[in-house]
């Protein structure tokens, strides 16, 4: 079969559907290896907080863009793009299928669907920013912003300060609103790839939320609050950082800063990542073309080797 044929499998669904049980199993059948589409795994020392895949599960069956960055580090969506083309190419080269797997849709649709072309962050920028929001509040930034780019703002809530923080600063560089960029999109790279979806998503969303706070008392009893702990000793992170962002470790760390008891950092990680689900559910029905399994099925890692061959033999 051509490897320019046969489409790219991107097995994703929210937090907590399998997605790990799947792609081993459909490593017993195929000479696969996956391109993590995951925000959080990128980092190293967050193991337990980021469900990563275990080092004998990736011995197993080879992953990439897993502990790629410390987590004093960032990384966006136009990296991922580029980094996940690169990586289809050279596993391609060794007769290796790439199996992109993992639950960061912003990464997904960079890759798929090709990026903004939007200007690189600005330090110095962004320290005024934050220094102004000090003094102001964000919600006067937000004000400011409305002033500038009333589209984006009247989209971003008056204390969304990541976001507040990056279409002002978009501004300031350029010249130019993060809205009138927006529609300017620059060509797609993967344009020539045939990218398929298979989406593991539960018939039961309530059945997901049980499962998600299984996981998250599960992580606990692994060594969660330790190994946030050793994060929040470093001088270097904080919680402006993508990383102490990620869901369950910003609630930790508010608890570790003292504001608020283990058990409301727990009620508030599981509430978070139930959004987190519900967010990556509502992206992946805007995926009409995706093929859905059910997630709580027990069969489900079975349907998805299923699902996969029936595209690879579709496609030969």
């Amino acid at each position: 079969m051509s490897k320019t044929k046969r489409p790219i499998v991107c097995l994703t669904g929210p937090t907590a559907a399998g997605k790990t049980a799947a792609t081993q199993a459909l490593a017993q059948r195929w000479p696969i290896e996956i391109i993590s589409v995951d925000s959080a795994t990128i980092y190293r020392s967050m193991d337990i907080g980021t469900a990563k895949p275990s080092l004998a599960e990736r011995q197993r069956l080879p992953h990439h863009l897993i502990d790629i960055l410390d987590p004093a580090a960032s990384y966006s969506a136009a990296q991922f793009s580029h980094d996940a083309l690169q990586l289809i190419e050279e596993i391609q080269q060794r007769d290796h299928w790439p199996v992109l797997s993992g639950g960061t849709m912003l990464y997904y649709k960079a890759l798929r669907e090709g990026l903004n072309e939007l200007p690189e962050a600005d330090p110095l920028i962004r320290s005024r920013l934050d220094a102004d929001a000090a003094n102001r509040g964000w919600p006067a930034l937000h004000n400011d912003l409305a002033q500038i780019d009333p589209e984006t703002a009247q989209r971003l809530a008056p204390n969304d300060s990541q976001r507040i923080q990056r279409a002002l600063e978009i501004y300031h560089i350029s010249g130019k609103t993060m809205s009138a960029l927006l529609r300017a999109q620059r060509e797609n790279p993967a344009s020539h790839y045939q990218f398929a979806t298979v989406s593991l998503e539960p018939s039961d969303r309530l059945i997901l939320h049980e499962r998600i706070s299984e996981r998250f008392d599960q992580m606990l009893s692994d060594g969660l609050l330790a190994e946030v702990e050793k994060l929040y000793r470093r001088d270097d992170l904080h919680t402006g950082l993508p990383s102490i962002r990620c869901v369950g470790y910003r609630q930790i760390w508010s608890h570790l800063d003292g504001e608020i008891s283990l058990e409301e950092a727990t009620k508030q990680a599981k509430a978070a990542t139930r959004q987190l689900a519900k967010r990556q559910l509502t992206w992946l029905r805007s995926q009409p073309k995706r093929q859905i399994i059910d997630c709580l099925s027990d069969d489900a890692a079975s349907q998805v080797i299923d699902a996969v061959a029936a595209l690879w033999e579709n496609s030969a």
